[in-house]
């Protein structure tokens, strides 16, 4: 009896991985339009249904290592916005082995990926971004972040489901900007879910998130400041802009906007996210939108690159390879969704009580800064660490990359704080090698390198 008993577990066992190892196997991508001969990483992407009766999917992009893949951990990369693609900013311009030539129909290979250090999966989260989708309009005006990490946990169950290989592998996310909502809020779900269990659905180690939308107060602070010091605004207006702006930056007052909007004069025809370099040539000017949450975010980084993005991806021929688009959305794919950020419902004003309660669970946790960034300034992130008031392991500190510094550091227990040097919004778009080396360094647990090594 007991042998009949485990004979047909072990059927439905085997049922179910080779079921799994079905849906799998469609998911594969043979080949992409314009990819270089010498690829030698398996991919795959589609959709993973989050709720069957809104018919709400989730597009994923997965880019395994070119080598032992399977001694490698999974990262999951966010970008943020809200409303932004990651597989058109994270993998199609940062981390990902695959970047667009600028015919907007060729690939190349990207030396500094990420996916050379660990398993990569994109997500584009949550739906109306990308190629995600909900069949319920609705959904698309009551998106916030409660609804995108629960979205984002149900997506990882599943698609853990789909490719049981990775079930308990090292786990681990990173992202940038808004995604410092996302990562905080769906590193806390996931922990909250694996408590009391032996065997952790998600074997979840930590998360790492740069130039991030953090704490409203601060982030106020710390960018009125950076904009300042940076000679970017008169003394006049950031006088105004820290006495007209305070509290929640989801409804700024009418002073406030005024303030903003005077700054944004003053700024002139920069790039604010990364302040030393040249816009687009095919921009007239970048439009600094005083919409959504953080009025001084413009919805996405727009050096010409966005634009590649823009047409490979609406390709019918990319869009096959990649089984997206199979339900023919009725607007084409963009980098950004002007819906999802305009209707945004919750957005809390901190993600500091998170930091807490995950700092105090022990994971690893990595903040890393672009110092040219005007966005969401180097200066709002050292304002919200100190705020955590966390104990001094190693105090600030240059670190080096082949006898030059990379940027700077600073050990706190239970957090990291990094800095690149020279690098804008985008990290590894304007330091790929020194987003690589901190990619490593977070991996391995290891404190940046200082000159003596």
């Amino acid at each position: 009896m007991k042998n009949g008993k485990f004979g047909c577990f072990f059927l439905l066992f085997l049922g179910c991985f080779r079921s799994a190892f079905a849906n799998q196997n469609n998911d594969r991508i043979t080949w992409l339009p314009g990819q270089p001969d010498n690829v030698e990483f398996a991919q795959y992407s589609g959709y993973v249904t989050v709720d069957k009766s809104a018919g709400k999917a989730l597009f994923y992009w997965l880019t395994e290592s070119p080598s032992n893949p399977e001694s490698k951990p999974l990262l999951l990369w966010l970008n943020g916005g809200p409303g932004c693609s990651s597989i058109a900013y994270g993998s199609a311009e940062e981390i990902g082995p695959f970047h667009i030539r600028n015919d907007g129909k060729s690939l190349y290979l990207n030396p500094y990926s990420w996916n050379k250090e660990a398993n990569l999966l994109f997500l584009e989260s949550p739906v109306g971004v990308g190629f995600s989708y909900s069949n319920r309009s609705s959904d698309l005006y009551t998106l916030g972040d409660s609804r995108t990490a629960k979205d984002a946990y149900k997506f990882l169950v599943r698609w853990f489901n789909r490719f049981p290989q990775y079930k308990h592998r090292e786990f681990y996310i990173a992202g940038e900007s808004y995604a410092g909502h996302y990562v905080p809020q769906l590193s806390q779900l996931i922990y909250r879910r694996n408590k009391g269990i032996a065997e952790p659905e998600i074997n979840f180690k930590g998360f790492m998130v740069g130039n991030a939308v953090t704490d409203d107060h601060y982030d106020y602070i710390g960018t009125f400041e950076y904009w300042w010091t940076h000679g970017l605004i008169s003394d006049s207006t950031y006088k105004r802009l820290k006495t007209s702006c305070s509290g929640s930056s989801q409804h700024p007052s009418i002073t406030c906007n005024t303030a903003l909007a005077d700054a944004d004069s003053e700024f002139g025809n920069i790039d604010p996210y990364s302040i030393y370099t040249r816009p687009c040539n095919s921009t007239a000017s970048l439009k600094r939108s005083l919409r959504g949450h953080y009025p001084w975010m413009v919805r996405g980084y727009d050096p010409c690159t966005e634009r590649y993005s823009n047409e490979y991806f609406n390709r019918p021929e990319v869009q096959l390879a990649m089984h997206a688009n199979t339900t023919k959305l009725s607007y084409p794919w963009s980098t950004c969704s002007d819906i999802v950020g305009t209707y945004w419902s919750d957005s809390p004003e901190s993600m500091l009580p998170i930091y807490r309660e995950l700092i105090a669970a022990g994971l690893r946790i990595w903040v890393f800064s672009g110092d040219t960034d005007s966005v969401v300034p180097v200066t709002a992130t050292r304002y919200s660490i100190d705020a955590l008031r966390l104990p001094t392991v190693a105090n600030w500190y240059p670190w080096y990359d082949n006898g030059r510094v990379g940027g700077w550091s600073q050990v706190y227990k239970g957090l990291t704080l990094v800095t690149i040097k020279g690098a804008g919004h985008e990290v590894p778009l304007h330091k790929p090698r020194q987003a690589f080396i901190l990619l490593n360094h977070f991996l391995k647990n290891r404190s940046m390198p200082p000159q003596s090594l």
